[in-house]
């Protein structure tokens, strides 16, 4: 929950959750499902612009964090292609940070059309691994690093099919946005680059010697103000 919590409170989540919000473009009264809800930090924003909200997370804990949040929503566990919602029920849909987690989209995209009334709006969207841009004097190695970094989930490159995705699946008026997190902290980002280092070693595709040499080049950026990471999320909006 820590990690859900620092996700959301780290600088530009504010920024890029108000950015999905409007391609939602959702008015007072209308219903929306938040889909992968994480702690509530959306589902507490859209209420208080007073839609009707509905969270959803296969992660007990985090509907939990999420209920004490915002007590007065409603939430559910579930996974995201099987919701406990009736058909043509909600006026948006929202669903971030999810589709790097799932092998195949296209079940929780035909559920999110299923939740959908005709006209609604959804959007989706997370971060694509692949993009993923970090300075380095070694930019071969550092590539390799990052895909180290892509090891950690399950498709690391799944929101760059979104846009064909909701139109396999008759969703129209596809919009494609492209947010970027630019990082000068190094400390933002250090354990995520240990990690990409070491599952880099696991996987074999550096030596340990490597790993070192390019954590301490970052270390050393940072000390000279010269640490510098580019995240682009994704967020594909359409209606229904």
């Amino acid at each position: 929950m820590s990690f859900l919590e620092r996700i959301e409170e780290r600088p530009g989540a504010a920024e890029l959750r108000a950015a999905s919000y409007r391609l939602l473009g959702l008015k007072r009264g209308a219903t929306c499902v938040d889909v992968a809800c994480g702690a509530g930090h959306a589902v507490a924003e859209l209420a208080r612009k007073g839609l009707k909200v509905t969270g959803i997370d296969a992660d007990p804990d985090a509907v939990e964090a999420a209920r004490d949040r915002v007590p007065g929503a409603m939430f559910h566990v579930a996974h995201s292609d099987d919701l406990p919602l009736e058909t043509g029920s909600m006026d948006g849909y929202r669903a971030m940070r999810l589709f790097h987690l799932l092998e195949d989209p296209a079940p929780t995209i035909a559920e999110a059309h299923r939740v959908l009334r005709p006209g609604g709006r959804i959007v989706v969207g997370g971060q694509d691994y692949g993009f993923v841009m970090i300075t380095s004097s070694d930019q071969d190695l550092t590539d390799v690093i990052r895909l180290g970094l892509e090891s950690h989930t399950v498709s690391p490159r799944a929101v760059r099919d979104l846009r064909d995705a909701l139109l396999d699946a008759k969703f129209h008026d596809v919009e494609v946005v492209v947010h970027t997190d630019v990082i000068t902290d190094h400390k933002q980002l250090a354990p995520q680059l240990k990690a990409a280092a070491t599952a880099a070693v696991d996987q074999a595709l550096i030596t340990k010697e490597d790993a070192d040499t390019w954590l301490t080049e970052q270390s050393t950026r940072s000390r000279r103000d010269r640490f510098l990471a580019a995240i682009p999320t994704i967020l594909v909006a359409a209606t229904a």
